[in-house]
């Protein structure tokens, strides 16, 4: 798997470990080996745009998926400075909320959505069970 990280946040935040949190998911969904992932690590003005242009919601959001065909999966777009925010009115902290964000965009593009009730609770529970086994690996 070939995995990029491309940190715009402004941020300095721990690339490698979202890379092998990326790798992580997307071993224990299967995925080819030949995959390639692109996260990208943004402003709130650049995730503002870009949710505005491709889903019509002129607001900042903190994740975003762009599915591509063939061997590149996709790209992943965080909004460092957004996730901390949920952290703060989730009472979560801030490294969880960034691997839930992470986990979250790379299931989008391995299909997972959340359109319907029960497809929203099936790929929370898929998160959680992802996330809990990252953390007790």
């Amino acid at each position: 798997m070939n995995i990029e990280v491309d940190n715009r946040s402004g941020e300095e935040l721990p690339e490698q470990e979202y890379q092998e949190l990326a790798a992580f998911v997307l071993a224990q969904e299967g995925a080819s080996e030949e995959c390639e992932l692109a996260i990208s690590l943004v402003t709130p003005a650049e995730i503002h745009s870009l949710n505005k242009t491709y889903r019509g919601i002129d607001a900042p959001t903190d994740v975003l998926s762009f599915e591509n065909d063939g061997e590149l999966l996709g790209d992943v777009i965080i909004c460092s400075a957004v996730a901390r925010e949920h952290a703060l009115d989730f009472d979560s902290d801030f490294a969880s909320e960034m691997a839930l964000m992470l986990t979250h965009g790379v299931l989008h593009l391995l299909g997972y959505n959340h359109e319907e009730d029960a497809e929203a609770e099936a790929m929370e529970a898929r998160e959680n069970q992802l996330l809990v086994a990252w953390r007790t690996r």
